[in-house]
């Protein structure tokens, strides 16, 4: 993932995207912030699976954004979050459909044996595993509740 984030920030310094090169600088920072923060646990950096949790991390908080910035009527602020989330999504492995999502977390019920709520950390555990970086684990997590609520 590094290399690849690297090469795309190498390539829009040589087209001089400037709204890509912005936001691939901010998710170098990110990355590096972890490194360093890894450090001090005796780990030499952060692994593609942690990558991907900086990279939803960064597109959750521009949707946050994004949506204030209507909501006040600022129009060309919120453009320009959507397409930071645009370049962040690039980064991201194709993300699973409504439909898809509903199917994985029904068939990780199903797989832990989970009777309640009590397995709902069970569940939520195993679908980061599975797909990493692949759903809005909020979303996963309501739809984990209501199956486990029946």
């Amino acid at each position: 993932m590094r290399e690849q984030i690297t090469a795309a920030l190498k390539q829009a310094t040589l087209a001089q995207e400037k709204r890509r090169m912005s936001t691939l600088r901010l998710i170098t920072a990110a990355i590096k912030d972890r490194d360093i923060a890894a450090r001090g646990s005796g780990q030499d950096g952060v692994s593609d699976e942690e990558i991907l949790q900086i990279l939803a991390k960064m597109i959750k908080q521009r949707l946050e954004s994004a949506q204030t910035y209507e909501e006040a009527g600022r129009l060309d602020l919120s453009s320009q979050e959507r397409e930071e989330i645009e370049i962040i999504s690039s980064f991201l492995p194709r993300q699973l459909s409504e439909a898809e999502m509903d199917d994985a977390c029904r068939k990780v019920v199903q797989e832990a044996g989970a009777a309640g709520l009590k397995d709902m950390g069970k569940c939520m555990a195993a679908l980061k595993e599975r797909y990493p970086g692949q759903m809005d684990f909020g979303k996963a997590s309501k739809l984990v509740k209501d199956i486990l609520a029946g």
